[in-house]
């Protein structure tokens, strides 16, 4: 009897044997996420000049309290935010978050009181509490664990590149259609994405209609390799075991260095070396980016290499290593003229700290599971307190401290720098304690109870943190005391011109030129930017 043979190209298309790349368009859209999310946030700080102009109340003071109520509804809904994404899926979840804070985005355009001002950013901050989080529980379902990496660099970098690109076109968006149509404009981008993640994005790729069965297999398959790590114990017992711990002080350990190339980096450039220099302050954010996606790559290459544990401890460790020498070498050339070097060995340190997030947001993914949108919540929450401990402890260094070698003087950030390269060494040690594949056993009530009051303090310590420095840390006298009238008169004029930075730092030329850092711009007060951490 004579068979029929399916032709050839026909067989291939009805049984593909490569794998479609969707879970790549995946990465990309929330690339774009990132992009966005700090589109809207350094909006506000481009806009500070001309919102001043307009708005009641809204003094140099007032302003410093509106970017800190953004950080207190950031940090204080991180958590809620992810178990909402983990609860009704990121599909839902994010298309929720990002319309809330792309409304009150909107909104701030809107506003006429500064009292109103503060309502709005303090709702634009509960929205976007949940983009991090949501987005990587949204990868968790389409990436295999050998993928995660690369998708957290990539996903990540969209916020260097997006702060980087948005420095640009903020203030000539403000400047051809004016700052209350610039933030509707950044509102009606979100929504735009808004609305493509729910036309695109399903929870489970198999329900996705063009992913192929190649793909879906690989994805599923890669996920099941790492399901042994995920428990059903409690979610406080998972946040308070010894690998979420350690996760959390890596993670507020690099955003204590990382803190300082956003806030006081470019007035310290053009104090120290020149108006001229301040373009330089971008390279160090650049190199940061492209750490991203070394890291993310790297973490992917061991991962496929049979290296679980080691592709996501190897990245980060070269990472906090490569930032503690590099904020080291700062030490040495800080009384030197060449800002070239100085700006070099700067942006190896920030190299270094940005190729730690990679594997830590990776890490919270593995751990997790289908939690990891809450895991990677109380990570970044706790992240939050890396830049508190910035904010005071660079002002605090640079007034009080000497180190013998190092810095032998007050008035240098050289104490800091040390202190920052300490705890980058203290994070290196972390990672060589955290294990992805630790296995987690369920513990009595009692041990359970007090772990969530740990947990409890640990929440209130950084809430107090954040209020501190955003509504109530002041330069000490003494600090005020070091400005003459003519220093006090460049502070200001170089607060109008860099809004949103808290610190300008200023020190001795090898040419003898008497300098000091002063705390604070304008009458003491701090104005940082929205959006420093992710």
């Amino acid at each position: 009897m004579a068979t029929t043979q399916t032709p050839f190209l026909t067989q291939a298309f009805m049984n593909p044997v490569a794998p479609t790349s969707q879970r790549f368009w995946l990465v990309f859209l929330v690339f774009l996420h990132t992009v966005n999310t700090y589109m809207d946030r350094v909006c506000i700080s481009a806009a500070k000049g001309s919102m001043q102009d307009e708005i009641s109340g809204l003094d140099d003071q007032m302003m410093g309290y509106v970017f800190g109520i953004f950080a207190i509804g950031y940090a204080l809904f991180q958590i809620p935010a992810g178990w909402f994404s983990d609860r009704v899926g990121p599909r839902l979840g994010l298309t929720i978050v990002v319309a809330i804070w792309s409304v009150f985005t909107a909104l701030t355009g809107a506003v006429y009181t500064a009292i109103s001002l503060l309502f709005v950013r303090f709702l634009f901050g509960v929205g976007e509490a949940g983009a991090y989080p949501g987005a990587t529980r949204a990868m968790y379902s389409w990436l295999p664990a050998k993928e995660r990496g690369l998708g957290q660099g990539i996903f990540h970098s969209g916020a260097r590149i997006g702060a980087a690109l948005s420095l640009v076109l903020m203030p000539m968006l403000i400047a051809a259609i004016g700052w209350r149509m610039t933030f509707v404009a950044n509102a009606a981008v979100g929504l735009l994405w808004g609305g493509v993640w729910w036309w695109w994005y399903r929870d489970d790729p198999a329900n996705h209609c063009k992913v192929n069965e190649a793909e879906l297999e690989l994805i599923q398959r890669g996920i099941a390799e790492e399901a042994a790590t995920e428990s059903t114990v409690p979610y406080v017992q998972v946040v308070t075991s010894l690998n979420v711990l350690l996760a959390m002080f890596q993670y507020a350990a690099s955003n204590i260095t990382f803190f300082i190339s956003i806030t006081w980096l470019q007035p310290y450039l053009v104090e120290t070396y020149g108006e001229e220099y301040a373009y330089l302050a971008s390279l160090p954010l650049l190199c940061g980016a492209v750490a991203l996606w070394i890291s993310g790559y790297t973490v992917t290459f061991l991962h496929k290499l049979e290296m679980p544990v080691l592709s996501r401890r190897l990245p980060a460790m070269i990472g906090f290593a490569l930032g503690a020498i590099g904020l080291l070498l700062c030490t040495q050339v800080t009384e030197s003229t060449s800002v070239w070097m100085f700006i070099f060995f700067f942006s190896i340190g920030t190299f270094g700290v940005e190729m730690t997030l990679s594997p830590s947001w990776s890490f919270c993914m593995d751990i997790g599971g289908t939690r990891s949108g809450a895991v990677s919540a109380a990570m970044n929450m706790v992240g939050n307190m890396g830049a508190a401990v910035s904010a005071v402890a660079f002002p605090f260094f640079v007034a009080n401290v000497t180190v013998p070698g190092i810095a032998e003087t007050t008035g240098t950030a050289n104490s800091f720098f040390l202190f920052a390269a300490v705890m980058n060494l203290l994070a290196l040690g972390a990672w060589v304690l955290m294990n992805p594949r630790r296995e987690l056993r369920e513990i009595s009530s009692s041990a359970l109870k007090m772990r969530l009051a740990m947990f409890l303090a640990m929440f209130v310590l950084v809430m107090s943190a954040l209020l501190y420095t955003k509504f109530i840390y002041e330069p000490e006298p003494e600090q005020e005391a070091r400005a003459n009238s003519g220093h006090r008169a460049t502070a200001c004029a170089l607060a109008k011109e860099f809004e949103g930075q808290e610190f300008l730092p200023q020190r001795r030329h090898a040419r003898g030129q008497s300098v000091r850092l002063d705390v604070g711009f304008a009458q003491g007060t701090q104005v940082a930017p929205e959006g420093v951490m992710a």
